[in-house]
């Protein structure tokens, strides 16, 4: 069960205040709830040059945002509704780095749904076809302003907008064990089958997709056990966020601390992280045959070499006879090798008992009680390997503690 430490604030709180399910450091029995990010903002691009300026920009192929294929049409309706567009794009997660190929900032790129892929407000027909491109990006919030100017920066002579709509746009994230991770829709399951019976009910399936603008959850584009992400209106709640299944944000951050992922530069440090390190590759957040950008030489130097020796791993902080320590652990402490008293990594994000650090691979899985916190030698790190990752990193770790 949750226990009540902190409550959610809106900003502009303008539909009925869900009752918030406060942070538990215990998420092993949670199911699925959303939350808002508030800790993220939104930025929107429009113009012709709007996908020619980001794939140049950052290290994902951003093209398949303005491309429609029969893997974009939703499976979840046969025609049209005012709030449901007939084709669905996923989401692209990608990150923005120095021309040295060092970590800035990450980003998840949207294309809102079309006018002229849904029905009008009428029913009649579609609606109209818009003028010019329009994606949005799922970003950083403490990072905002300076992004806005590396952007604006970049752009040049390119013909695109860009504008922080923090203020009319919010993140969400729902997750949880219930949810499906084997589920071949790029949409939330429990939206697209609403309506779904001796007949398709166009009605339930459009409140269960939200409102006007046609936004909804989306498949996390990282790892299906992310679960669902999505951008919806300020003024409105997203679907499917009931009374009592808004969770804090912390919540999140621990979900996604003992699956080993890290997000944003407060947890991938800015201008320092090696994207490889910190498992971009494995979090579909990088493509290898997209062409160039910024910071690519070392990404591909690194990537055809085929060892990396440090990897992010997800730790748990625990005390001699093995029960866990919570609130001890903070950012930057150093994680050595007990034996030998060498340095093996660094926790680079910590919150409760749980955290996630970059660690040699040769030392990271020796076994319990081989490691442990500098300076607090009664508090031992226990490591684990992600299920999601691919089986060559294993390699990696076995090279590197052969080396």
């Amino acid at each position: 069960m949750f226990r009540v430490k902190f409550s959610l604030q809106f900003l502009k709180p303008n539909y009925p205040k869900p009752k918030p399910i406060p942070f538990s450091t215990n998420s092993e029995n949670a199911g699925s709830v959303a939350c808002q990010l508030k800790t993220r903002s939104v930025i929107r691009f429009k113009g012709p040059d709007t996908v020619k300026f980001l794939q140049g920009l950052v290290t994902n192929d951003v093209r398949r945002l303005s491309e429609v294929s029969s893997e974009n049409t939703s499976s979840s309706a046969t025609v049209g509704t005012p709030n449901l567009p007939v084709v669905v794009v996923p989401p692209v997660y990608a990150a923005l780095l120095t021309p040295q190929g060092r970590f800035l900032y990450d980003m998840f790129l949207y294309r809102p749904p079309r006018p002229d892929q849904k029905l009008n407000s009428t029913g009649s027909g579609p609606g109209p076809s818009p003028e010019e491109l329009e994606l949005f990006a799922d970003v950083d919030g403490s990072s905002l302003d300076e992004l806005l100017v590396i952007l604006k920066k970049y752009r040049l002579r390119s013909k695109v907008d860009i504008e922080s709509v923090a203020e009319d746009f919010f993140c969400w994230q729902r997750f949880g064990w219930n949810l499906s991770e084997k589920s071949s829709s790029a949409e939330e399951p429990e939206a697209a089958s609403v309506g779904w019976g001796g007949s398709i009910d166009q009605s339930g399936m459009a409140s269960s997709h939200g409102n006007t603008h046609g936004w909804q959850w989306n498949k996390d584009p990282r790892l299906d056990c992310l679960g669902f992400r999505g951008i919806f209106p300020s003024y409105t709640a997203p679907p499917l966020v009931e009374a009592d299944k808004e969770a804090d944000e912390k919540n999140y951050l621990l979900w996604r601390l003992e699956k080993g992922v890290a997000e944003g530069p407060s947890e991938i440090p800015k201008g320092e992280a090696i994207p490889l390190e910190y498992n971009l590759a494995g979090l579909n957040a990088i493509s290898f045959d997209k062409g160039c950008y910024i910071g690519q030489e070392l990404i591909a130097r690194s990537h055809h070499r085929g060892v990396i020796r440090k990897r992010l791993i997800p730790l748990q902080f625990l005390d001699d006879r093995g029960k866990e320590v919570e609130e001890t652990v903070v950012p930057r402490s150093e994680v050595i090798d007990i034996a030998s008293g060498k340095k093996v990594g660094t926790v680079t994000t910590a919150l409760g008992s749980r955290g996630l650090g970059l660690l040699r691979l040769g030392e990271a899985f020796k076994g319990p009680g081989s490691l442990a916190i500098q300076g607090e030698q009664d508090v031992k790190i226990k490591t684990s390997r992600p299920d999601w990752w691919p089986g060559d990193w294993y390699s990696d770790y076995q090279r590197s503690a052969t080396a």
